[in-house]
């Protein structure tokens, strides 16, 4: 999981329990901390709205006492408020610059293989319409799909590039396994039909609906699933 996808699901839900969310929390103590301010925070807020209005005048006369003290403790306080309305406002206005800001599909890609070094690690025997049902669970991809098994897939999950949610594959090379990113169409996206690194190679090529990018240890591998796909992929 990437940083990114991590603290959008912390900022929307501290308390989940999803397996991957809960790994990358662990992965370190500034998260581990990032993200218990967060539930104490979500904590403060709902005991504040649990508040019981009572229908009886003595409860009424109660209640707007502790409102009265709520003012008070508002005007003490102010600065705090203000001060995690700024931070909110910036984390807001980060998040949208990187929502529109140009992405290279090229060195994304090589940053998530580097990243998900597990995925190159399993051996799930991924069947051709399970990865169709997922591109269609994300509904950006219109009606693409795989016409057939485009040879052996060991892997396929859901992946994020730059807030834009994707599919990331692992299939059978040549020789060796190839990483596939599936990913929707968008304008900011620039790709480069060929890109490498010292270690891998990657090849992109565009389709109807998305952008496909290739990355293995040989080009030979690379050219030999981008055939496989440009003949299954529709």
């Amino acid at each position: 999981m990437d940083e990114l996808k991590f603290r959008r699901q912390a900022y929307g839900d501290p308390n989940n329990q999803d397996p991957d969310f809960l790994a990358e929390m662990h992965s370190s103590v500034e998260k581990e901390a990032f993200v218990n301010d967060l539930k104490m925070m979500d904590s403060k807020i709902e005991r504040a709205l649990d508040i019981d209005v009572p229908d009886d005048l003595a409860a009424k006369l109660l209640l707007n006492q502790q409102l009265h003290q709520h003012q008070q403790q508002r005007k003490r306080s102010g600065f705090t408020l203000a001060l995690v309305a700024s931070v909110a406002f910036i984390a807001g206005i980060t998040f949208t610059l990187l929502r529109m800001s140009p992405v290279d599909l090229g060195q994304h890609a090589l940053a998530h293989v580097y990243h998900e070094t597990k995925a190159l690690q399993a051996d799930d025997n991924v069947q051709f319409s399970d990865v169709n049902f997922q591109l269609a669970s994300l509904g950006t991809f219109g009606d693409s799909k795989f016409t057939q098994q485009p040879g052996k897939v060991y892997y396929s999950t859901f992946c994020d590039f730059q807030g834009v949610q994707s599919l990331h594959l692992v299939m059978q090379g040549e020789h060796s396994k190839v990483t596939l990113f599936i990913v929707p169409l968008e304008n900011r996206m620039v790709l480069e039909e060929a890109f490498a690194d010292n270690k891998y190679k990657g090849n992109g090529f565009v389709t109807d609906n998305a952008y496909m990018l290739l990355v293995g240890e040989t080009s030979e591998d690379v050219n030999f699933v981008k055939k496989e796909v440009e003949q299954t992929f529709i």
